[in-house]
């Protein structure tokens, strides 16, 4: 099958939970016989990519985006104006408007592959305008209201009201792509349920369609990620993730402001390493009056040199859809893992015996400071997550589920 696909971010390098999890499903595409032609906002850092995925894709087409505070302003003002969600407002841009409708006329697509919910517009627009009509899958990474919803929960009050809003609008938008497009893929039976769940706040369709949703994990490449060997009786705490990304922020906030400072009273001499793009400033400010106690990397190009210095990876996780790839990376680099029933969400790992799970700060410090102190049951936690991510997680076996969507033509 000829197959168009959509992507807000460049795809390449996977170092980063949506990247990871949209290069393994080109990757799989391409392996089970498809032609994809990729299409992607790209940032002037990200061009140097591009020829990975040109080595892989049949053509790759870039389109390039700059964000601005002063932009986003402009898109949320319009955003009242139009009553569709900020982020639908921010990404409608013309020239991938343009991109889309020109490709779809010269070429015979009988898919357009749009990966997250900002690119769904574009297809849909580019579908209407070619003359074959391509079929339309939406690849929810995850249910993008309840990260709204969630965010608003830890929000300061003044924000509240407005992420509110948001996430009304971000719902109904939802609900309403799921009675326009012809397949939705979902990574979790949560996800799932929560997407069918904003039907009931959309305009139903005057044809009462509503798309099929396939629930398909994410996936690890656990060939390429081989277990790390930590070093013996360290005291190191590593956590991680894509820094300017709001929900990470605040969770990776909460383990050092309220967390962490009871994982010392039980270990004085633990330390942590913040790994991550984008730290903000306040991050940074805390790194330096720590005394070297807490270390902000930014982002590193290698994790294994950070995990083989550490005892585990804590994943602090209070708001946030889909599946924590982060999670699904250190299980398969045999990394012993602490989270939050928020971060589990839509992963098969059993507590105690996979992963450990705490939800209150006073928990997740006794519970981190156990496992600091515990190296048993480190080796146990990271022998199951590897065998976990092995069997249940890797690529190559999770991704064949989409077979049978591009066989439908």
């Amino acid at each position: 099958m000829n197959i168009l696909f959509l992507t807000q971010i460049v795809p390449f390098p996977p170092d980063a939970g949506p990247k990871v999890k949209t290069y393994h499903v080109i990757r799989a595409l391409v392996e089970q016989g498809h032609a994809v032609t990729l299409v992607s906002f790209v940032r002037p850092e990200e061009v140097r990519y591009l020829p990975a995925l040109q080595s892989i894709c049949k053509a790759v087409h870039a389109v390039p985006i700059r964000r601005s505070r002063l932009a986003d302003a402009f898109y949320m003002l319009r955003s009242y104006l139009t009553g569709r969600p900020f982020l639908i407002e921010r990404d409608d841009l013309r020239p991938m408007q343009a991109m889309v409708n020109r490709l779809v006329r010269e070429n015979d697509f009988h898919f357009i592959h749009a990966d997250q919910l900002t690119m769904v517009q574009f297809a849909l627009r580019g579908a209407a305008a070619a003359g074959n009509k391509p079929r339309v899958i939406f690849d929810a990474h995850n249910a993008v209201w309840t990260i709204v919803e969630r965010m608003k929960d830890n929000a300061r009050w003044f924000l509240k009201p407005v992420l509110s809003v948001e996430a009304a609008r971000v719902k109904r938008y939802e609900g309403g792509l799921l009675r326009m497009v012809d397949h939705v893929l979902a990574v979790t039976d949560i996800d799932r349920g929560l997407l069918e769940e904003a039907l009931h706040v959309s305009k139903p369709a005057s044809n009462g369609r509503i798309a099929p949703v396939t629930v398909i994990p994410i996936a690890v490449d656990t060939q390429k990620l081989q277990p790390v060997r930590r070093k013996p009786g360290s005291k190191n705490i590593v956590t991680l993730g894509t820094l300017h990304y709001p929900p990470n922020a605040d969770g990776i906030r909460w383990f050092f402001t309220e967390v962490f400072p009871l994982v010392r009273e039980r270990v004085p001499d633990a330390t942590l390493t913040i790994i991550g793009k984008n730290p903000p400033q306040d991050f940074i400010e805390l790194a330096e009056r720590s005394a070297g106690v807490i270390k902000v990397t930014g982002y590193v190009d290698d994790l294994r040199p950070y995990l083989e210095e550490s005892a585990l990876m804590a994943v602090p996780v209070r708001a946030g859809g889909g599946m924590r790839v982060r999670i699904l990376e250190a299980f398969a680099y045999a990394m012993p893992v602490v989270t939050t029933t928020v971060g589990l969400e839509g992963i098969h790992a059993a507590p105690g015996h996979d992963v450990i799970v705490a939800d209150t700060p006073a928990e997740f410090a006794s519970r981190t400071a156990e496992l600091l102190q515990d190296i048993s049951l480190q080796d146990k936690l990271a022998a199951n997550g590897r065998k976990l991510a092995t069997e249940k997680y890797d690529w190559q076996a999770v991704l064949s589920a989409m077979r049978p969507i591009y066989e439908q033509v």
